[in-house]
């Protein structure tokens, strides 16, 4: 027994800031973010939570599978901007759509979705699983120094959600951790014991750019060589590629490397940038939606981040 998509759903807040918004806070440009990472615009909340966006994905994913909350016996959820660290935003999702099992979160940064995914897996394998929810929900405008340009102009927020159940098209997965904060880190409130006498960091997100693109790109591209050759198949076997959407020029190099043609690849970095656990769901909700992906298509899915930590996966739709 494997596992198999049946719908998939996103969301992201209506409020849209373009590059020239960003222009007012930081010493940038457009032409300076679009040359070096791609992105135009991005959905930042004005009010709403990582769990609200997820509850409106898991919604919109559980009308495209057809199937009722009732229905759903569990929900993972991937998140590194969780409003709250209990209630979860699995938990919140629960309540708002009236399932009733198990549900929580897991953290591996921009690879939390693929990392979810996999733990869903092994449960469905394991049986007693009919459906399950698996979703990426990031308000990462929370976690972000908006008065660093080499990190607020990369950034957008949302949810993406796919639900999942037993069946037989779930091919090959890798998942890889090389712990350290050297590369990208994102602290926790440092709290106000007073008796704790160690450092306190500024809760927003550091990455060391061009240390995360030469990780990127390489791990891409053997997780992605990885999973095919483990599937039993070639690139050419290959339909689509959706990566996480971190950098253009990172998906660039990683088309070149695998030398998979460029429109293999789900980008939609330009109108989100990065949502980090959001990214890859949402890419393959808009690749579901947009009527290219048929039964029977075989889709990689891959990403990469903070951990540091990569994944990647091969689906037969």
């Amino acid at each position: 027994m494997s596992m198999r998509f049946l719908g998939t759903g996103s969301y992201v807040p209506q409020n849209v800031v373009t590059n020239d918004d960003l222009t007012k806070l930081v010493d940038t440009s457009d032409e300076w973010i679009m040359q070096r990472v791609g992105v135009s615009t991005r959905h930042i909340s004005t009010g709403e939570t990582a769990a609200d966006f997820a509850i409106q994905a898991a919604k919109r994913a559980l009308e495209d599978a057809k199937i009722s909350a009732g229905e759903i016996d569990l929900i993972v959820a991937a998140t590194v901007s969780a409003d709250s660290v209990c209630p979860t935003v699995a938990g919140f999702v629960q309540r708002a759509i009236g399932a009733s099992c198990p549900c929580f979160d897991v953290n591996s940064a921009c690879s939390g979705f693929l990392f979810a995914l996999d733990v869903v897996a092994s449960f469905i394998i394991r049986g007693g699983i009919r459906n399950a929810l698996v979703i990426g929900a990031e308000r990462m405008s929370k976690i972000i120094d908006w008065k660093d340009r080499g990190t607020c102009v990369i950034f957008g927020d949302g949810a993406g959600a796919a639900v999942v159940a037993p069946g037989e098209g779930y091919l090959a997965s890798r998942l890889y951790t090389a712990g350290g904060d050297e590369v990208i880190e994102i602290p926790n409130y440092g709290g106000d014991s007073p008796f704790f006498k160690g450092e306190k960091k500024q809760p927003y997100a550091f990455m060391d750019g061009q240390e995360t693109f030469k990780f990127a790109v390489g791990k891409m591209t053997e997780d992605v060589k990885f999973v095919v050759d483990e599937a039993g198949l070639t690139m050419d076997d290959v339909d689509f590629v959706v990566p996480h959407q971190a950098n253009i020029r990172i998906i660039d190099f990683a088309s070149k490397r695998l030398k998979v043609p460029k429109e293999k690849f789900v980008v939609n970095i330009e109108k989100y940038g990065n949502t980090s656990a959001a990214s890859v769901p949402m890419a393959l909700d808009e690749l579901n939606k947009s009527g290219r992906l048929k039964r029977g298509h075989r889709v990689v899915l891959t990403a990469f981040g903070g951990g540091l930590s990569s994944a990647a996966c091969i689906i037969e739709w």
